[in-house]
């Protein structure tokens, strides 16, 4: 008689299930990075200062296109390979939050607030009175990274876990967990964009204390999307994510707010709560707001089983609820960027 053997799966199959459990949007992103960057590097193109974000070009010559055509260009195969690797256990939190057609909006939204932020410190920086630092309108920067750091300062707000491992070396407090990241990243590699990733983590926070509220429609909105004819294809997928019916609170997803003592008051709450929230339709309040979305469940029927299952009934309260109060995970990122040469070029460096 035979006996049972028990093997364990080849690397082939753990990546498939792994892959396979990545959602459509996050899935996408990868692909379209990792895409460009082999197109860059078989064609040899090394230059990338047409599609950078180069302050001087965009203000110049209104070259806006350098927004989002920066960042997903990517200077090296370990650029794109950790930001990719950091996106991607990010963007699988967010999405299953959100919902896929909510997390692309998001997205555009907070590369375009992060481009923002970039322009306003780089002039404010290169014209003010006390000393001008003029290379910053010159820095020529790609990667996803800015987005990624964004990412991460939402994702800590809505997780309510104290404490991050930094490379699992230590453990930081979660509330400075990207701040600790910016550090590291700056002393530890050359030709990164400190102005990049610090605008990142500006505009997630800037997300999570409800101050981009009136930029993001309501759920009704996103529901419209979904049942396109345009998405048709897309929303059949398994790995599609709907979430545009989802909870009320998943709207501009929940509001960060500090508790202060009434006297004294804190500077962040009284500017949150200067932000007036979003209303929401009786037909969205009478939905679950335990549940963000219909997310389709991924992969096989064990990750059926899990999710399902689910994580602690008290996580999920703490992920939704209206006024988180502790920080995400993170994973690093990298976005390098680059001065100009003495013929007049930009150099755009990489790891």
């Amino acid at each position: 008689m035979r006996s049972n053997i028990v093997t364990e799966a080849g690397l082939p199959t753990r990546l498939g299930q792994w892959w396979g459990a990545v959602p459509f949007l996050t899935s996408c992103v990868v692909i379209v990075c990792g895409f460009i960057y082999l197109v860059c590097l078989l064609s040899g193109y090394d230059t990338f200062e047409e599609v950078c974000f180069w302050p001087s070009a965009v203000i110049s010559r209104l070259q806006v296109y350098r927004i989002y055509t920066s960042i997903i260009f990517h200077g090296s195969l370990l650029h794109v390979m950790f930001n990719m690797l950091a996106l991607v256990p990010l963007g699988c939190e967010l999405e299953r939050i959100m919902g896929s057609v909510r997390l692309f909006y998001v997205t555009i939204l907070l590369a375009s607030s992060n481009a923002i932020f970039h322009l306003f410190i780089a002039l404010v920086a290169a014209h003010n009175p006390i000393h001008l630092f003029p290379h910053l309108m010159d820095e020529c920067a790609i990667g996803f990274s800015g987005v990624i750091f964004s990412m991460i300062v939402i994702e800590t707000c809505l997780s309510g876990i104290q404490s991050r491992s930094v490379f699992g070396l230590f453990n930081v407090p979660a509330k400075w967990y990207a701040w600790i990241l910016l550090i590291v990243f700056q002393l530890l590699m050359t030709n990164i964009s400190l102005l990049g990733h610090l605008c990142g983590i500006l505009s997630g926070f800037a997300y999570t204390y409800g101050m981009f509220n009136y930029l993001i429609p309501g759920s009704s909105f996103f529901s419209a999307i979904e049942s396109s004819l345009v998405l048709s294809s897309c929303v059949r997928r398994p790995r599609f994510i709907v979430g545009g019916s989802g909870s009320p609170n998943a709207g501009p997803l929940p509001s960060y707010s500090i508790p202060g003592n009434a006297d004294s008051g804190s500077v962040w709450t009284r500017l949150s709560s200067w932000v007036p929230l979003r209303e929401t339709t009786a037909d969205e309040s009478a939905q679950d707001s335990r549940f963000p979305g219909r997310g389709r469940t991924l992969g096989s029927t064990r990750n059926q089983a899990a999710h399902t299952a689910g994580p602690d009934p008290e996580l999920h309260a703490r992920l939704l609820d209206s006024n988180p109060q502790d920080p995400p995970l993170d994973r690093p990122v990298i976005a390098p960027g680059g001065a100009r040469l003495s013929d007049g070029r930009l150099s755009c460096s990489r790891l």
